[in-house]
């Protein structure tokens, strides 16, 4: 099972807006998702998650700056290539604003107006929970149809 990262770059306290990117190309085209990807072999998780918010969208920011919010493992049984575990960091702090790449388009969203209806149908379970500062463990079984959610489970710590 592959690894990857996604990373939630959030304004306010408590959270009143969050950066999604609009995929244009690659796994997940079309959805708007939070910024990341797989972590190359050999490569630490925080190393991938800075790595890929800098290709994806140029923001550059420490390691001190990733807060780990929990994992998500993913599968797809009628495409298990497709199956991840998804390291996810909430970040409040970086270095330089936010910009389109190849990949990416970002997007700031009001906590209260994030599009579901254009993300992984997955989001709408944990995302609140990530921004209202809970750190998750969580497994989503997906449909054939690979977009539906056909099982799930979390497991919700309060991260104080």
């Amino acid at each position: 099972m592959r690894e990857a990262t996604l990373c939630l770059l959030v304004q306010g306290e408590p959270v009143e807006q969050v950066l999604l990117g609009f995929k244009k190309r690659g796994f997940g085209q079309g959805k708007f998702t939070g910024i990341g990807g797989k972590v190359e072999p050999g490569e630490r998780v925080i190393a991938a998650a800075l790595r890929e918010l800098g290709e994806e969208i140029g923001v550059a920011l420490s390691e001190a700056q990733l807060k780990p919010m929990g994992v998500i493992t993913f599968h797809f049984p009628a495409k298990p290539a497709w199956d991840q575990k998804v390291h996810i960091f909430l970040v409040r702090n970086w270095e330089s604003a936010p910009c389109e790449g190849d990949e990416m388009e970002p997007q700031w969203f009001q906590r209260d107006m994030l599009p579901f209806a254009q993300m992984w149908q997955d989001a709408s379970y944990w995302l609140p929970l990530i921004l209202a500062n809970k750190s998750i463990c969580a497994t989503f079984i997906f449909n054939n149809d690979n977009e539906t959610v056909q099982d799930y489970r979390i497991t919700v710590h309060s991260t104080g």
